[in-house]
């Protein structure tokens, strides 16, 4: 069985390319969120392997997000996703416990180096 993702970000051509990469990759995407808050309730429902998580969102930040899972599951993977010249909010979705980053706009070697090394899936 495949490493289950989910995917969230409130661009849904991010979501597809995201898709893409991982889908060939041979991850399973078990579901998809727009916003923070639908991330948090996706999260609980789907307990995916892994999450990827877009930093700035409307409603309820991807910070915000990952707070509020990490409370709920210490253990939790998420990679949080970021444009060039979001460091600071890096910096402290790392401190609240996100495994690792993604920068925009996505290169596929890169996205799958690091969401292999998270997941244990070489």
């Amino acid at each position: 069985m495949g490493f289950r993702v989910l995917i969230v970000d409130d661009a849904l051509f991010m979501r597809n390319m995201l898709r893409d990469i991982l889908t060939g990759a041979g991850f399973e995407v078990i579901g998809e969120a727009s916003t923070g808050k639908e991330a948090v309730g996706k999260y609980r429902s789907l307990q995916p392997d892994l999450v990827t998580m877009d930093i700035v969102m409307p409603e309820c930040s991807g910070i915000e997000a990952l707070g509020e899972i990490m409370r709920d599951n210490p253990q939790a993977r998420v990679v949080m996703c970021s444009a060039l010249g979001q460091e600071a909010l890096v910096l402290q979705a790392v401190q609240e416990g996100a495994r690792d980053f993604i920068v925009k706009p996505f290169k596929e070697d890169k996205v799958l180096e690091i969401v292999r090394r998270i997941t244990g899936k070489a």
